[in-house]
């Protein structure tokens, strides 16, 4: 019998080990919990250095969030275990850390926008809290045959949202293209949250030069403040100055 492992990620831990103990139940099912983000992913790493690996994670999508509080980030970063805020930063860091790896987030209620987040950052499905468990067993199964799971009530929102997201970023894309090479590598430090000094170090150019660039940058993409600057980059999938060997022209003046 191929037998299937779950971790279930909550930080509710009276419901975390129900789930838990109601899935072990199940002949083909090996289970275990988790109660934080960072705690899931510690949780990835230790068995796949043991030769384990997890099948499918069920995520909290209020996982580190308090109750009546704003999500804390909406729209996932990626994988740092440090940075992992709510369910849907996890799916992202799950994605990124372990491919292999299906997500299904778990909620308490239906949302078509965070359900869109949680698809676009690598969630297979969407499902109810409050669902029965042969649904949710359902769902596993067939996240594992690469199905995608939604509630058809939320079929109409997500795609909505998801049309509109790609519209989005078409735009954001269209914008961030209009830039110069030097002006796209001001806005990759911009990204990585580096100030005017840093960039000019970076670059080997003038603060002066480099404020010019960034007023450059958020008058072409339309923008009047930084972050807002970073939150389009983002959506044209524009990724942070990693290193000086990513950006630095070699040899290039001092401007």
């Amino acid at each position: 019998m191929v037998r299937i492992r779950v971790l279930v990620v909550d930080d509710h831990r009276i419901f975390a080990e129900s789930l838990a103990a109601a899935l072990a139940a199940e002949p083909d099912v090996d289970v275990a919990a988790a109660g934080s983000g960072p705690a899931a992913m510690r949780c990835l790493d230790r068995a796949a250095a043991e030769g384990r690996r997890f099948d499918v994670l069920l995520v909290d999508a209020d996982l580190g969030v308090a109750a009546g509080s704003a999500v804390a980030r909406a729209v996932p970063d990626g994988g740092a275990a440090d940075g992992i805020v709510d369910g849907i930063s996890l799916v992202a860091g799950v994605r990124e850390a372990q491919p292999s790896a299906r997500t299904v987030v778990l909620a308490e209620k239906d949302d078509p926008r965070r359900a869109a987040l949680a698809l676009q950052a690598g969630a297979n499905g969407w499902v109810a809290k409050d669902c029965s468990l042969q649904r949710l067993l359902g769902v596993i199964r067939g996240v594992l045959r690469d199905e995608t799971h939604l509630a058809p009530a939320l079929l109409t929102g997500v795609l909505r949202e998801l049309t509109a997201a790609r519209k989005h970023r078409t735009e954001s894309e269209r914008l961030v293209e209009s830039l110069t090479p030097r002006e796209r590598e001001v806005l990759r430090c911009m990204v990585a949250g580096l100030g005017r000094k840093a960039v000019a170090e970076r670059l080997f150019l003038s603060p002066h030069t480099v404020r010019t660039h960034m007023q450059n940058v958020l008058g072409k993409l339309g923008v009047h403040s930084t972050l807002a600057a970073v939150a389009l980059a983002r959506r044209a999938g524009v990724g942070p100055a990693e290193s000086a060997g990513d950006v630095v022209e070699r040899g290039g003046q001092l401007a």
